[in-house]
C-alpha cells in the first residue's frame, strides 16, 4: 500500500473516530435514547451497512435478498471474517463508550479515549520488541502525569466513573485495533466483527430493557454513528492498519480529541477548560514524544 493511499485512509478513519464521539455525546445529551439501545442501533446498523458492503463486492446482493435468504446471509457468521475475541473487544468499546458519554464532554471523551488507546498500543510495541529511549521515557511520564492530573477531583474533573468507563472502552479498542493488524480482508474481517457483536449488544440491551427509552432522532443519530462512523469507518481503518506500525497506528490517533474539541465547540455548544487545555498538552505531547522516533520492528 502506498503512503498517500495509506495517509488518505488514515484520516478519513480519523474523521469518522471523531464524529463517533460528537453523534454519541449529542444522542445521549439532546435526545431520550439510552445508552444500551444507542449501542445496539449503532452495532446493528453497522452490521447491516458492512453486510451490504461486502455482498456488493462479492456480486452477491441480487441473491441474497432472495426469499428464506436473509437471514442465513446476514445473521449466519460462517465465511465471514473476524473472529468472536475481536467482536467482543468491539462490543466492550462500543458498550462502554456509549455509557461514559452519558457524562463526559465530548472533547474530554475523546482524550481519554484515545490516550488509553495509544497505551494499550504502545505497550503491545514494547512487549513485541520495540524499545523507549531517554526523551521517550520522559514523554510517557509527562503522557501519565497529564492524564493523573485530568482525573484528580477538583470542579472541572469529569466524572470518574464515566472517565474510567471511557479508559476501558479505550483499552478494548486498542486490543481490537491491534487484532485487526494483518488482515487480508478488512472490510469483511469487520462485517464479521459487527455481526459477531450483534448478540452482545442485544443481550445488553435485554439486561436494561426495563429502562429502554427511544426517540427519533436519537435512533437516528446511532444508525449513522453505526453505518458510516463506525461500519465504513471501521473498514477504512482496518485497511489503513496494513500500512501502519503498531506505534505508527498509535500516534495517528492523537488527532481525534483536537477533531472532537473542534465539533464539540462548533456543535454542542461545549467549552474547553484549563485543566482540559493543560492536560491535553501534557498527555497528547508525551505520547508523541513516545512515538515519533520509536525503534522497533515493522509489525
Amino acid at each position: 500500500m502506498s503512503r498517500t493511499l495509506t495517509f488518505s485512509l488514515t484520516l478519513l478513519a480519523m474523521i469518522a473516530f471523531a464524529g463517533n464521539s460528537l453523534l454519541c455525546r449529542l444522542a445521549l445529551k439532546d435526545t431520550h435514547i439510552d445508552a444500551a439501545s444507542f449501542t445496539s442501533i449503532r452495532i446493528v446498523s453497522g452490521a447491516l451497512t458492512l453486510w451490504m458492503i461486502v455482498r456488493l463486492r462479492r456480486g452477491g446482493y441480487r441473491r441474497s435478498w432472495r426469499l428464506g435468504a436473509l437471514p442465513t446471509s446476514l445473521w449466519g457468521t460462517h465465511g465471514a471474517g473476524g473472529s468472536w475475541p475481536s467482536a467482543f473487544a468491539l462490543f466492550a468499546y462500543a458498550a462502554c463508550f456509549s455509557f461514559a458519554y452519558i457524562n463526559l464532554p465530548a472533547a474530554t471523551g475523546a482524550l481519554l479515549l484515545f490516550g488509553a488507546v495509544q497505551a494499550t498500543m504502545i505497550g503491545y510495541g514494547l512487549w513485541t520488541g520495540e524499545r523507549l529511549r531517554v526523551l521517550q521515557t520522559l514523554g510517557l511520564i509527562c503522557a501519565s502525569g497529564g492524564l493523573v492530573g485530568l482525573m484528580l477531583p477538583g470542579i472541572s474533573a469529569p466524572p470518574l466513573f464515566s472517565s474510567m468507563l471511557m479508559l476501558s472502552a479505550g483499552i478494548a479498542w486498542g486490543v481490537y485495533s491491534l487484532r485487526g493488524k494483518g488482515t487480508t480482508d478488512a472490510t469483511g474481517a469487520t462485517m464479521g466483527n459487527f455481526l459477531r457483536a450483534v448478540p452482545f449488544a442485544i443481550a445488553l440491551s435485554a439486561m436494561v430493557l426495563p429502562w429502554m427509552s427511544l426517540d427519533r432522532d436519537g435512533v437516528c443519530y446511532a444508525i449513522a454513528s453505526g453505518a458510516l462512523t463506525s461500519g465504513i469507518g471501521y473498514a477504512i481503518w482496518y485497511t489503513a492498519l496494513r500500512g501502519l506500525k503498531a506505534t505508527s497506528a498509535a500516534a495517528v490517533q492523537l488527532s481525534v480529541p483536537v477533531f472532537a474539541a473542534i465539533g464539540g465547540i462548533a456543535f454542542l455548544g461545549e467549552s474547553i477548560s484549563l485543566r482540559l487545555l493543560i492536560a491535553s498538552t501534557a498527555i497528547l505531547g508525551g505520547i508523541a514524544l513516545v512515538i515519533v522516533e520509536t525503534p522497533g520492528k515493522r509489525t
